[in-house]
Parts: structure tokens; sequence; C-alpha cells
């Protein structure tokens, strides 16, 4: 018996290889994206657009570093004067004339800095960069805190969907259940109607548990950078309540250490002394000196002069003053932050312990027993022990409960995000 073999030619072959890489590649890009809580943040440090914007003011500064550190322009001047335009030379040729009876002038002068002017300059350009360092710092606790709080938005929309989905399925089973009774003759028409009108609500839940969802993941995805995650994204983390221990001098201790905005406010105080020094300087008066060649009637000669002005009037006496004064206005502004970063540790802290406690409460207590009433209610209900009445009170509480829980959840990880930008770092003691 002979067997045939088909040969497969090497271009088909190649074609299946690439159509094959292309559905793969398209399945890639239309797979979901689930995105931790550290990766939303690392996102939206690269590519918020409002902080790329505000990344540039210190690249702003920078090139005002430059311009602060060029030295004057010297200045070159020349003239040539007596040339016959309307009308011709008399008695002599027009080379002779301009070789006898013009004038023509060449030179050269520069401005000499006093007082380091630009080593002045410059460093006040520095102390402003390490300010705008510090201030774009500051907007990236911001952008951290808003991505925290709206992606754990978004975590208690997920949790409140699958509450609603669960909730949903397991009444699904309680009215299949009295279906059953029902027709068996076991319940009135007016309790199966109740108990069958009662999944509305809960299919209302699950249909505002999606929307509420939808928009949670979209107003996440603005602070994200727009393009930098797919519309079918999601986001993946633990939801739940873990104790902190950390006292509050520590917590201040560390924001003290950390803080961009305080850490800006001590800048500001040396970018005011700069500018203090910056003024001084600018009140030296600054000389000319200049070169010059001249060629007149014939006979050529050089000059040199030097010129400065009188400080009998004008010594930059008001912005020596104002910057003196601006001094001490970084110095309070200092101390204001200062003040401003303990209490906001403070508030941050006070809230986290009232929202520990709330969430412990729940979880500790009231939410295993609304738990069990439920389902000794349910088990009553289907074996005719309870009224409709009693058993849809149970359910309604139970519901409450478990949705009041994971909203206390939420508040207790939105309180650790407001201590976390309190603080002024992801670690805390």
């Amino acid at each position: 018996m002979r067997t045939k073999c088909a040969i497969v030619p090497m271009r088909g072959i190649r074609f299946i290889l690439a159509a094959s890489v292309v559905i793969s590649s398209t399945f890639s890009q239309q797979a979901p994206v689930t995105v931790t809580l550290d990766q939303a943040i690392q996102m939206a440090i690269r590519h918020n657009h409002m902080l790329q914007a505000a990344r540039t003011t210190v690249q702003q500064s920078q090139a005002a570093e430059i311009t602060a550190n060029l030295r004057p322009n010297p200045t070159f001047f020349t003239d040539w004067e007596y040339l016959p335009v309307f009308s011709a030379p008399q008695g002599t040729s027009l080379s002779a004339y301009l070789q006898a009876s013009t004038e023509g002038d060449m030179g050269l002068s520069y401005l000499i800095e006093r007082g380091k002017q630009r080593a002045h300059r410059l460093q006040a350009a520095k102390d402003a960069t390490a300010v705008a360092r510090a201030q774009v710092a500051d907007n990236e606790r911001g952008v951290t805190a808003q991505v925290g709080a709206l992606f754990i938005n978004a975590q208690l929309a997920q949790s409140t969907l699958e509450l609603a989905q669960l909730d949903l399925k397991s009444f699904q089973q309680t009215v299949d259940v009295g279906d059953i009774r029902f027709k068996d003759g076991a319940m009135s028409e007016n309790d199966h109607l109740q108990l069958t009108l009662q999944m509305l609500q809960f299919q209302q839940d699950l249909q505002q548990a999606l929307l509420a969802k939808a928009q949670a993941l979209a107003d996440l995805r603005q602070q994200l950078g727009y393009e930098s995650v797919p519309t079918t994204y999601d986001v993946a983390g633990e939801f739940g309540y873990k104790p902190l221990v950390a006292t509050i001098d520590e917590l201040q201790a560390k924001a003290l250490q950390n803080r961009p905005d305080l850490r800006a406010a001590v800048l500001g105080i040396n970018a005011a002394n700069s500018q203090y020094e910056l003024a001084k300087a600018n009140g030296k008066q600054d000389p000319t000196i200049s070169a010059n060649y001249s060629h007149t009637g014939g006979i050529s000669a050089a000059t040199w002069s030097f010129s400065i002005p009188l400080a009998i009037f004008d010594r930059n006496q008001g912005n020596i003053a104002q910057t003196r004064i601006a001094i001490r206005q970084a110095e309070e502004q200092k101390k204001g932050a200062n003040g401003q970063v303990l209490t906001d540790v403070r508030d941050a802290y006070e809230g986290l312990q009232e929202a520990a406690q709330i969430a412990q409460l729940l979880k500790n207590t009231y939410l295993d027993m609304a738990r069990r009433s439920r389902d000794i209610s349910e088990y009553a209900y289907r074996r005719g022990a309870i009224a409709l009445l009693d058993f849809l009170n149970a359910e309604r509480t139970y519901r409450q409960t478990e949705l009041a829980y994971r909203q206390a959840v939420a508040a207790y990880l939105a309180s650790l995000e407001q201590l976390r930008q309190a603080v002024g770092s992801r670690e805390l003691p």
C-alpha cells in the first residue's frame, strides 16, 4: 500500500504564520488590562498631562539660568560724515575729497559689570529652579493622592458590583423556590407577587453598580493619561481593612522630612536671599570703556574713553528694601508651611482612626450578625416558618450592612491615602 503525502509550499506556510501573528497581535491589543494601585500611580506620574505641563516650569527655569549666566554684549559703532550726496565736490576729484574732507569713525565699547552681578544672577536663577523642582514634586504628591482616591472609588464600585451580582443570584434562587411553592399552593398569590417584585430592586442595584464602575474607571483613566490605558482596562488589588500601626509623632516627624511643599518653602528662603544679594549687586554702578579709531581731514587718530554713572540718586534702594522684606515673607511662609504639615498629618490621622473604628465595628460585629440573620430567615422562610415580610426585612438589612461595610473599607482606604499625602510618602512608619 502506498501512502500519499501532501506537500505544502513554503509560501503558504509563511502566509499562515504571518496571519497567526497578526491574529495573536490583535488579540493581545484587545485583551483587557488590569492595573494595580502602584502601577496606576507610576502611569499617572509618567503620563498625566497636567503633571507634564507642570514639569515644563523646571525646564523654563533652567533656560532662565542660561540667560542669567550670559555676559553683556560688546557694542560696535561706526560712522562716515560729510559725504557729498546732493552736490559734487568743486575743484577736486571725488577720491581726494573723500580722503581730505570727510570724517570716518569706528569703535568698540563694553560694559563691565561690578559686584559679581553675573554670579548673583546665576545663583538666583538656580535657586528659582530648585523651588520649581520642589513645587513639581508637590504636584506629583497631589496627583498621587487623586489617583489613590479614584482607584479606591473604582475598587468600591467593583466590590459593590460583585455584591449586587451575588445578591441577585441568591435572591433568584429564592424566587425560584417561591415559584415552586406557589405552584404547589404553599404560597399565596400576594406573597408570590411581592417576592417577584422585589427582584426589581436587585436588578436596579446591579445596573447602578455597573454605571458606578464605568464612571469610576473613566475618571481614573483621565488621571492616568487617557492614552496610557485601553478602554477595557480594569483595576486589581486587595480591597479590605488592615490596621495601621504608627504613632502621630512618627508620622509628623516623617512628614517634616518628606513634604515637598515644606521643602519648597525652605528653598524659597534661599531664593529670597539670592534676590537680595542680586539687588545689592545691581546697586553697583557699571563702567563702560570704549576704543575709537577716527580718520578726519586726512589724519588718522585713536581715542579711548571711560564712563560710569554717578550714584547720586538711584542706588537701587527700592529693590534692595523690597528683597529684604521678601526674605522675612519667605521665613513666615516657611513657618506657616511647617504648621500646615503638622496639622495635615493630625487631621488625616484622626480621620483614619475614626474610619478604622467604623470598619472594625462592622467587620467584627454587625456584618456577621446580619449575614447569620439573613441565612436563618431564608432557611425559615423556605420552610414556611416565618412570613415573607420578615424575610425581606432580613434580606434588606443584610444588603445594607454589606454595603455599609464596603463603604467603610473604602473610607478607611481613602483616609489612608490622605495620610500618605499628608506625610508625603507612600511608605508609612
